[in-house]
């Protein structure tokens, strides 16, 4: 990738699962200081001394404050959010979701972003400039049966970036979300052994083109909900 960002601060979250650990490693490649944020994580995970693992439970509103308010006075800044971190769980049509299940899929998805997006624009907005890119799922829009309580939550995701997009365009600051159809990790190959992992998303070129929407070119793109569905269009 031919884009820089040198000397920028990103915040990954999520950052050492599937998607996150190569979105970590295309932001530390591109010359950003990354703050990985995760339930649990080693500061040995990414092996770069530009790379800081922060632990933190992002479903709960007032350690996501605390530990946001730390990283910005710690690197006076935060260029870039990319929020990696969510949750599937599925099997079950609507009238037989039970309220465990809606109410994870709602925190995994939906309310850990709100918490972390309250959190980092008003430091973006301080700076007026900043860059927010979410990873959504292509079932935010393309709804499949049986899924109800994971769709809807990546559903709302979109909405709330959409909207963060519009509140904060006098700033300089740009949202946008990726809709990726199933990505080829390795959580997936052993849950659907029989697929056809060609057509599959892979991570690697989903990080790619979050290091572009980090860049210059993605400068003119806000608001956009990023259709990324591998072979199987």
């Amino acid at each position: 990738m031919g884009e820089s960002l040198q000397g920028q601060v990103a915040i990954v979250t999520g950052a050492n699962g599937g998607l996150g650990t190569e979105v970590t490693k295309a932001l530390l490649g591109a010359g950003a200081t990354v703050a990985g944020i995760a339930r649990s994580i080693a500061a040995g995970e990414a092996h770069d001394n530009r790379f800081y693992p922060v632990s933190a439970n992002l479903i709960d509103p007032e350690e996501v404050r605390e530990r946001i308010a730390r990283l910005a006075e710690q690197f006076g800044k935060i260029d870039l959010l990319v929020h990696v971190m969510g949750g599937f769980a599925g099997g079950a049509s609507v009238a037989e979701t039970d309220d465990a299940t809606w109410r994870k899929m709602m925190d995994l998805n939906l309310n850990a972003a709100f918490y972390v997006l309250r959190a980092v624009v008003p430091v973006m907005r301080r700076a007026e400039h900043g860059r927010i890119i979410a990873i959504g799922s292509r079932q935010a829009v393309q709804p499949m049966a049986n899924v109800g309580a994971y769709a809807a939550s990546k559903a709302a995701l979109v909405s709330l970036v959409q909207t963060v997009a519009l509140e904060n365009k006098d700033k300089g600051i740009r949202a946008n979300v990726i809709l990726p159809g199933t990505m080829d990790t390795a959580a997936n190959r052993q849950a659907m052994p029989k697929a056809k992992f060609e057509k599959w998303v892979k991570p690697a070129h989903v990080a790619e083109l979050v290091v572009m929407l980090a860049g210059d070119a993605g400068g003119e793109i806000s608001g956009a909900a990023i259709p990324v569905y591998g072979g199987d269009f």
